[in-house]
């Protein structure tokens, strides 16, 4: 069977409702919201070399050629490195499927940051893994489940960034409110390197798991971007890396987070607005003092004023994903009118004059169904 002509997909980027940091250990869950601002990914057939091109770096330019079934590429690709390790994995599996493989072209576009090129911190990386992955399955015409197009996503970006829990990763393969736990990575690590990909792909993983939660019918997810773009992988890194020191208590830590995104997803899943605000108040509270006991600066000065202010005027606010900067979040009553001096427009209009940019973001419905 001859591959299509083309292949076009794209991933939408997320948000972290509740859940951060604690998520990155297996097992532990976290809420997310997949958004629609998009990375897509278009697979095109080439002749002798193929070329990566995306709008996000214009002066660099990917080049490779086959050899010996391996995609052979210039070095120093860095701004490529997720592209190519999801190309490179979904190739594996092509091989295992007898798929003989193809030179193409791909070519990315992304909705997830600026026009300055500033990141919204909505998971670019994952979102580009996840399209890539989806894109070249649909290329090869592979028949692979979504679940095990995931585990194929998952493997492809923990072989980048040793940190990462995957919840991005799900968020933007399945689309709509998630409920996700996180994998084992180094059994994920020492299993890839001795089981077939196929098998490990097709077998359970342990403490992943992936299922739907219901959006909040009476609330209104709102989104603030504070104009300072915050790096995952190394706020991630510094709590990993103090989480036994003097003053922290990580094991209570991890208990309490599960404990409150546990109750926040039963109510949700119940369309119980106050157990939302409240589980969200607490998730924000937990991860301050996992900040201080850490010494890591997850909830910053203008984080904190988009809180308070959103609070002020009637919100439960919280950091969504690793802090330092990027986005906050707010669900407030999407039927407030204000009239005593908050409501949503009160809020909007004090975060304009507080210089937090509104992001104007919907849920991106749910896409695939979860095995």
């Amino acid at each position: 069977m001859t591959a299509p002509r083309m292949a076009e997909v794209r991933a939408p980027g997320k948000l972290y409702i509740a859940g951060e940091y604690a998520v990155v250990e297996t097992g532990f869950p976290a809420i997310l919201v997949a958004v629609d601002r998009y990375v897509t990914v278009r697979v095109t057939p080439a002749t002798g070399t193929g070329h990566i091109t995306s709008d996000q770096f214009t002066q660099s330019r990917v080049e490779w050629h086959r050899g010996d079934r391996q995609m052979i590429v210039e070095p120093d690709q860095a701004p490529f490195d997720f592209v190519l390790a999801a190309a490179r994995v979904v190739e594996e599996a092509a091989v295992a499927l007898g798929t003989p493989l193809e030179i193409f072209d791909v070519d990315i576009t992304s909705e997830l940051d600026d026009d300055s090129g500033r990141k919204f911190g909505l998971g670019s990386s994952a979102a580009v893994t996840v399209a890539t992955v989806r894109a070249l399955c649909d290329y090869y015409r592979l028949d692979l489940t979504r679940m095990e197009q995931l585990k194929l996503a998952l493997l492809a970006s923990i072989s980048v960034q040793t940190s990462g829990s995957g919840g991005d990763v799900a968020a933007s393969m399945f689309g709509g409110w998630i409920a996700y736990t996180s994998f084992d990575r180094e059994w994920a690590r020492a299993e890839r390197g001795v089981r077939p990909l196929i098998d490990l792909v097709s077998m359970d993983w342990p403490g992943l798991s992936v299922r739907r939660v219901c959006p909040p019918d009476h609330l209104q997810l709102l989104v603030g971007w504070t104009g300072s773009p915050a790096s995952t992988s190394r706020l991630v890194g510094d709590v990993q890396s103090r989480k036994q020191g003097e003053g922290m208590d990580y094991t209570r830590f991890l208990a309490e987070s599960r404990r409150c995104v546990t109750g926040l997803i039963a109510a949700l899943d119940d369309d119980d607005a106050a157990g939302i605000r409240a589980g969200i108040r607490r998730n924000r509270e937990l991860l301050r003092e996992l900040g201080e006991h850490s010494g890591t600066t997850i909830e910053t000065p203008t984080l904190r004023r988009l809180i308070e202010i959103a609070e002020a005027n009637g919100g439960a606010a919280k950091t969504s994903g690793a802090g330092g900067g990027d986005c906050g979040i707010v669900l407030i009553d999407s039927e407030a009118d204000g009239a005593d001096g908050g409501g949503i427009d009160s809020l909007l209009a004090a975060w304009e004059r507080a210089d937090i940019r509104v992001l104007n973001l919907h849920d991106h419905q749910p896409d695939g169904t979860i095995e």
